[in-house]
C-alpha cells in the first residue's frame, strides 16, 4: 500500500459556540482569520457535553443552555502556520484555551 505522510501540527482552539468578537462569533472569526493567513482549511465541532476550568458541566438537551455548548475549532497546519495564528490571537488579546501538537496526516488510497 503506498501512502502519502506528512509532517504537521494539530492545533485546537476551545470556545463557548456564543462567544464573539469583532460582532462576530468567535469560532468564525477564527476560521476566517485561519483563511487569511493561508490556512487551507479548519473545522469548528459542537460538544454535547463538557466543563471548562471553571468546573461548570454544559449539556445539549437543557434547552436554557442553547449556545453556551463547547465547540472545538481544529487546524492541521505547519509549525509556522501554528505560531503566525497563535501569535495573531495573542496580538488581538483574546483570551483562549488551546492545544498544540505534532501529528501526521495523509490521504489514502488517493493519486
Amino acid at each position: 500500500m503506498k501512502r502519502s505522510r506528512h509532517e504537521r501540527t494539530y492545533l485546537n482552539f476551545y470556545v463557548h459556540e456564543s462567544r464573539h468578537y469583532h460582532h462576530i462569533l468567535l469560532y468564525e472569526w477564527l476560521l476566517e482569520e485561519a483563511k487569511k493567513l493561508g490556512i487551507q482549511g479548519g473545522s469548528a465541532f459542537k460538544a454535547v457535553a463538557g466543563f471548562g476550568r471553571h468546573g461548570m458541566l454544559h449539556e445539549d438537551h437543557f434547552f436554557e443552555l442553547a449556545g453556551d455548548l463547547p465547540l472545538e475549532v481544529v487546524f492541521v497546519v505547519s509549525d509556522e502556520q501554528a505560531e503566525r495564528l497563535i501569535e495573531l490571537i495573542r496580538g488581538e488579546k483574546i483570551q483562549l484555551f488551546y492545544v498544540s501538537m505534532p501529528a501526521e496526516f495523509g490521504i489514502l488510497n488517493g493519486s
